[in-house]
């Protein structure tokens, strides 16, 4: 984690006062070897014996150590704390001991050979060869850690400050200290966890990095009754302007099951800060809620609802939507010759279909003997152009299409796709048959109509075809197709 300022200035006055006290030290060891010289030929001769001069290099090679050690801090202060700092990152603590702990004894090898140079070192590493192997093994878990603690140190999978779950305990929290026997985190409930090197080096580990982008996912649910579209969207954009998600990847909401009960939903998004995940999720789902309140949307519970049908209905039309189907087929250009009681009993058999954004309609080619009129939203009417679609008109609430499918029973003619959750209202062949039998002379209104308008669409994209659907041609296909 960053070091604050309090702190960097400490370790630049520690760092004064090691120098100092490195200068202090040297001094002082000149000033001594001289003086226990000079006493030494004043009490023993003028050449001192060999114990003497052994009681002499010992003093110095201690002194020495000491003015080593401060040497190596002082050392290790400029190079992993100016340094390191300059780039923004911590050096890790493991390297640190490492680099000390190896320049003193580099330094203190050195000191020693100078003033003991009739000591065989060699000979002594090979002395010590048993002592060492019983050394390691006695040392074994200690020594397996410190070089897992190196391992980890040099694939560096996580740093401090990254948020980490350790094996499978599933100890999460974040890192605070990666040292030479032990992995230390911070758990969200406020504890200390030790995780052992060795033993995090064999156990899975599942890291979020700091400054990273990391996904969360919170789940919810609505009734079946209450639009995925209409859901999809007040989520979205309740989550969106919540604390600590990331503007970087906007919200992703999206149904995760058809339950029992209800629809089950998942609301992925990031964080700017993984850590703070706990509270972030809580935030969530409690604008979530703000949201389904202002929306009307319900949470779905365990219910049990019992449906009695003693006869199959011809269309699933309530009762009180009567009026404004009658309304909204009146206003259809191609109905405009119907009564109103012909109108009414065309909107007594229409069947609503509801469709998602981006869903097919219909679907070109295909066989059909119905027409649909938008009832709310919009669609988007395709045809084939060398392998991709293209977009010819976007039909608007009040508008109709598949009515040659209806009349004629032609194929159907193009792709047509809802841009939004659209509603439509289905007008089948047995209904509009109804309709003729009581007033065959619509036959030829309506045909009539639909010759004007297949004109018109005809015109605009191949002339020639203009005149090939007449008036004529359309009124004898309406009476084949009902048998008239």
């Amino acid at each position: 984690m960053p070091v604050s300022r309090p702190r960097f200035t400490n370790k630049i006055i520690l760092f004064l006062a090691a120098s100092a006290a490195a200068l202090l030290a040297a001094s002082l060891f000149w000033r001594f070897e001289f003086e226990v010289s000079a006493l030494l030929q004043t009490r023993l001769g003028a050449t001192a014996s060999p114990s003497a001069q052994t009681i002499i290099s010992a003093i110095k090679l201690v002194l020495l150590g000491i003015i080593g050690y401060l040497l190596v801090r002082a050392l290790n202060f400029v190079f992993f704390g100016l340094a390191f700092r300059l780039k923004r990152i911590d050096a890790p603590t493991l390297i640190r001991n490492i680099f000390t702990i190896v320049g003193f004894t580099v330094f203190f090898l050195i000191a020693f050979t100078f003033l003991f140079p009739e000591v065989n070192l060699g000979a002594l590493f090979t002395t010590s060869a048993i002592f060492g192997v019983i050394l390691g093994l006695a040392l074994q878990d200690t020594l397996g850690n410190f070089f897992a603690g190196i391992s980890l140190q040099a694939d560096r999978p996580f740093q401090v400050g990254d948020v980490i779950t350790v094996g499978a305990q599933r100890h999460t929290g974040v890192v605070e200290e990666i040292s030479w026997r032990a992995i230390k985190i911070r758990t969200f409930t406020n504890h200390v966890v030790l995780i052992a090197n060795s033993t995090a080096a064999k156990e899975p580990i599942e890291v979020f990095p700091r400054g990273n982008v990391n996904a969360r996912l919170v789940f919810f649910n609505t009734l079946y009754t209450d639009s995925p579209a209409k859901t999809i969207h007040v989520v979205r954009e309740a989550v969106r302007e919540a604390d600590n998600v990331s503007n970087k990847v906007a919200p992703v909401v999206r149904i995760r099951n058809l339950g029992e009960n209800g629809v089950d939903y998942e609301v992925k998004y990031w964080l700017d800060d993984y850590a703070k995940y706990n509270d972030t999720d809580a935030l969530i789902r409690q604008r979530i809620w703000y949201a389904f309140r202002r929306a009307g949307l319900n949470f779905a519970y365990p219910t049990r609802t019992l449906y009695v049908e003693r006869y199959a209905k011809a269309a699933p039309i309530r009762d009180g939507d009567g009026g404004a189907l009658v309304e909204r087929l009146s206003a259809v250009d191609l109905f405009a010759p119907l009564s109103v009681e012909e109108t009414g009993l065309l909107a007594q058999a229409a069947v609503r279909h509801v469709f998602a954004p981006g869903e097919l309609v219909i679907r070109a080619g295909e066989p059909g003997s119905s027409m649909f009129v938008v009832h709310n939203g919009r669609v988007r009417v395709q045809v084939n152009d060398n392998g991709r679609p293209r977009t010819v008109a976007t039909l608007n609430e009040g508008d109709f299409f598949g009515e040659m499918a209806l009349f004629t029973g032609e194929p159907r003619t193009a792709n047509v796709v809802a841009l939004e959750e659209t509603e439509v209202l289905e007008i089948g062949h047995a209904a509009m048959k109804r309709v003729f039998d009581n007033n065959p002379d619509l036959v030829e209104s309506l045909s009539f109509i639909m010759a004007e308008r297949r004109e018109g669409l005809a015109s605009h994209e191949d002339p020639a075809a203009a005149t090939a659907n007449t008036k004529a041609g359309i009124l004898s296909s309406i009476k084949r197709f009902f048998g008239m």
